[in-house]
């Protein structure tokens, strides 16, 4: 029997990004390179536990927007091609690298990669919703639901726009995965006062914060981070376990920067001649990344010209390496913390689902190591999910938790910067107008502009998401981020013009519709 308990919480999530308009959308990439990098990655991993027989409960967030996209036909058939693009320049590599043992075998393993995936991703029909689903209703994921825009809490100001961001987060989550979801995590771990007794009315039972938020919460709570505290709302907190998160996602201190790992940033799509790359990335000749990354970490730093080639197989082993180390690390931890408490302690390991895989190539390969030895080679440590651990304790202490979030600095400084404030007087302002405009038809309206208000509502909810102001606050994307927020608030106000005018132009509201398509059973009455 356990003494303890592990929580492994993978977060994942990406922006709202879909534009039928154009044939080719440099930040579509996005998401393709998370599918082929991370989510079926670790479908494979899970189904090979499955295959197995070894038993694992791991929690994992699908965001609303991400769910989408999983789920939107044109997005999986433009995935479908962006795989076989990957499958032609396997082919290409092979004959490039002819001469060169070395990069020829690098070659011959991303095209067995691609081809194995491509495999997977057939089998099931695209479906990658549906085969996390099966999972959780096997018993070994427990999938959660995340703000329906990834929408930033602390920043939202009317009380009915952040309940909107929860509640049509959980229509999404029933819609996608048939159930209730009994849990959430808040975007970006954001808290604020009365957050809890939103969650409470949507009849969610959980949601995940930074350990500060619980530590600097009132009272202090007296098991510290190992255990939930419940809210003055009923609803369980969470808190990060601080050693464990940091062993994995620091890249200056963590697994992740070990010299036998891939580098991310030394990619073919960059290395290659534009005349021989010009087929698989941007038809303006715009460089991206392909997945072909044949160099390694080599120790770090940022000189991208002087790295050793990747030797898959010494990265196999490392991570192996890695994941016995973090195994002892935690029976070490749960070992201390079991002498000290009344019951079994709980060690929260929350990271982004997109580490493992996209940015820590070998993150998977880590899980899967992991959790076969958690399963098999020791008996301290056992998994365990946060509904689970609830089941088993459920009388905890009660704390009402302090403002917080993580990133850095932990109290929304990420995403209230110099670099993206200009943002929510617009928004704000969104906000309280959507509120009168759904009071004004609380009672119902006619057809046309029933659509228009629900189309009013989604415009909103996509302007919220956290992710424009974190892109303009880390520097990358920045145009795109920019251009989003403004395009978003200004289909609103002339939705909001039109439906004041008394009449509304169909044709680009449809068109409007068919574009910004997530939320499709949406309902303004929301926000009234």
């Amino acid at each position: 029997m356990s003494r303890g308990y592990l929580a492994i919480v993978l977060h994942a999530h990406l922006p709202f990004v879909r534009h039928p308009e154009h044939r080719y959308f440099l930040e579509e990439n996005w998401l393709y390179e998370a599918i082929t990098a991370t989510y079926l990655p670790l479908l494979e991993v899970w189904q090979g536990l499955q295959r197995d027989r070894v038993p694992f409960q791991v929690t994992m967030s699908i965001s609303p927007p991400l769910c989408s996209m999983l789920q939107d036909d044109l997005l999986k058939q433009r995935y479908a091609a962006y795989l076989d693009r990957l499958l032609r320049l396997a082919a290409d590599e092979r004959r490039r690298t002819a001469g060169d043992p070395t990069f020829q075998r690098l070659a011959n393993y991303y095209g067995e990669r691609f081809s194995r995936l491509k495999t997977l991703y057939d089998r099931i029909s695209g479906d990658l919703i549906g085969a996390y689903r099966q999972l959780q209703f096997d018993g070994c994921l427990e999938l959660i639901t995340v703000g329906a825009t990834h929408g930033y809490l602390p920043v939202i100001r009317q009380p009915e726009a952040r309940r909107a961001q929860i509640e049509v987060a959980c229509e999404n989550y029933h819609r996608a995965f048939h159930r209730h979801p009994r849990g959430i995590w808040l975007p970006e771990c954001g808290f604020a006062e009365g957050a809890d007794e939103l969650l409470a009315d949507a009849g969610l039972r959980f949601f995940f914060m930074d350990a500060h938020g619980l530590l600097h919460g009132r009272p202090r709570p007296p098991l510290g981070l190992h255990a939930p505290a419940f809210t003055p709302s009923g609803v369980a907190a969470f808190a990060r376990d601080i050693e464990s998160s940091k062993q994995v996602w620091s890249a200056a201190e963590g697994y992740p920067g070990d010299g036998a790992y891939r580098d991310f940033y030394r990619d073919l799509g960059f290395d290659l001649p534009l005349a021989d790359i010009a087929p698989y990335i941007h038809p303006d000749g715009i460089r991206v990344h392909t997945g072909f990354k044949y160099f390694r970490v080599t120790g770090g730093g940022i000189d991208l010209a002087h790295k050793l080639p990747y030797d898959p197989d010494l990265a196999r082993q490392r991570a192996a390496d890695h994941a016995g180390n973090f195994l002892f690390n935690r029976e070490r931890q749960i070992e201390h913390l079991a002498g000290q408490m009344d019951r079994k302690p709980l060690v929260v390991s929350p990271y982004d689902a997109e580490l493992f895989g996209h940015w820590w190539f070998e993150g998977p390969q880590f899980l899967d190591f992991l959790l076969r030895k958690i399963a098999f080679d020791q008996t301290t440590v056992a998994l365990i999910t946060p509904s689970n651990y609830l089941a088993e304790y459920p009388t905890n202490a009660v704390v009402e938790p302090s403002p917080s979030s993580w990133g850095d600095g932990g109290y929304s400084s990420v995403w209230v910067d110099p670099s993206n404030d200009w943002i929510y007087r617009h928004v704000h302002r969104a906000e309280a107008r959507m509120h009168e405009l759904a009071a004004m038809h609380r009672n119902g309206a006619d057809p046309l502009r029933r659509r228009a208000l629900n189309q009013a509502g989604r415009e909103l909810l996509l302007a919220e998401s956290s992710d424009w102001a974190f892109i303009m606050k880390t520097g990358t994307s920045v145009r795109y981020a920019v251009d989003r927020v403004k395009a978003h608030l200004a289909r609103f106000r002339r939705l909001d013009r039109e439906l004041s005018a008394g009449w509304i132009d169909e044709g680009w509201l449809a068109d409007l519709e068919a574009r910004d398509n997530i939320f499709p059973e949406l309902d303004y009455r929301k926000w009234a």
